[in-house]
């Protein structure tokens, strides 16, 4: 079962991948990852696709379904989407409004006592891939350039809400931005709510 988990895990985080590239992460054979992703196949819980090769033959990937997706962590989605809509009977649109503006409040607080303390661009951008992490967003951070590094968030464990109501990620960059200083540019890369399989927010080092 950790096996299976592991693929999965793999998948999310990287996309869609060959049973080679995942057995080489896992350290495991070619033929033992196929097999988990038989197996999960049969689960509905990974499709796959054949893709064309610049030279050779065409490569088989594998990917997560919406199954598999729904199996990461929501928050639970179905009691945020029923309080949004009862804040909206109750309050109207502005009480909704407010709600969301506590919530950003107090994030912006933990992420800013969270970096109080750290000077280089890449422990600022580690310290919020921890914070993201804790709160479901399986975060990683890539170094993109010398003076760039990339915040990576595989799976969003507010996604119905944020579908709902898209003021649940609007300061998402304003936050990042009052966290990190602004000698840094953050910029949103991808962005699931618009089609991406995830959001990915770069940080760069701008030249004093």
């Amino acid at each position: 079962m950790k096996n299976i988990e592991a693929v999965m895990l793999q998948l999310k985080n990287h996309g869609a991948l060959t049973s080679g590239a995942i057995a080489e992460m896992l350290d495991m054979t070619s033929m033992g990852a196929r097999q988990h992703l038989l197996r999960l196949e049969k689960q509905q819980m990974v499709s796959s696709f054949m893709q064309k090769a610049q030279v050779g033959r065409p490569k088989q990937l594998w990917q997560l379904t919406a199954k598999a997706h729904a199996t990461f962590p929501d928050r639970h989605s179905d009691l945020t989407l029923h309080l949004i809509d009862s804040v909206k009977v109750i309050y109207g649109d502005e009480g909704l409004d407010k709600l969301i503006s506590v919530r950003e409040d107090k994030i912006l607080k933990e992420y800013q006592l969270a970096l109080a303390n750290k000077k280089l661009l890449v422990d600022k951008v580690a310290a919020l891939a921890h914070l993201r992490s804790n709160e479901g967003y399986i975060a990683t951070i890539e170094q993109n350039d010398n003076d760039e590094y990339l915040l990576i968030e595989n799976h969003c464990p507010i996604c119905s809400a944020a579908k709902q109501c898209q003021n649940f990620c609007r300061s998402e960059l304003a936050i990042f931005q009052q966290c990190v200083g602004n000698d840094i540019e953050v910029t949103r890369e991808e962005y699931l709510l618009t089609g991406d399989r995830r959001c990915v927010y770069k940080f760069k080092q701008l030249l004093n």
